[in-house]
């Protein structure tokens, strides 16, 4: 969101962390309809599920995609104090979710630009916009 915001608010100029960790994205709805589905199976109790799309993405990727969508030509700058300190960065977070698949048979229906469009959308509601400080980072 704070990506969004800064785009949504003029800014040109993206303060950002690491931009090479990879991430998982899941829609929050397809997080719910997993979750649900897990909920309504049988045996699933002290069972280890990943809600995942099994596809992983760098964030400059991600960051690329929400300027895209946005349509705004932005530049990413490093700031200093968005980077995690030293090893405490997961630099691949993907997950496998062929347990939830058989045994539910959910998968994920939002693809990513999908779920990062409908976040936009949101974000940039006057209302919603207006919430966040987009211009202040809070550790």
């Amino acid at each position: 969101p704070t990506i969004i915001t800064q785009i949504a608010n003029g800014a040109r100029e993206i303060m950002v962390g690491d931009l090479t960790p990879t991430r998982d994205f899941n829609f929050v709805a397809d997080t719910a309809r997993g979750f649900l589905a897990l909920a309504r199976a049988e045996g699933v109790e002290g069972q280890e599920y990943n809600i995942s799309t099994g596809t992983e993405v760098t964030m400059l990727q991600t960051l690329q995609t929400i300027a895209r969508l946005m349509g705004r030509e932005v530049n990413y700058v490093t700031d200093p104090q968005r980077l995690r300190p030293g090893k405490s960065e997961v630099f691949r977070l993907c997950g496998d979710s062929t347990r939830l698949r058989e045994l539910t048979g959910w998968r994920p229906e939002v693809s990513l630009e999908e779920g990062l469009q409908r976040t936009i959308d949101w974000f940039v509601r006057p209302e919603n916009l207006a919430r966040y400080k987009w211009d202040i980072y809070n550790v």
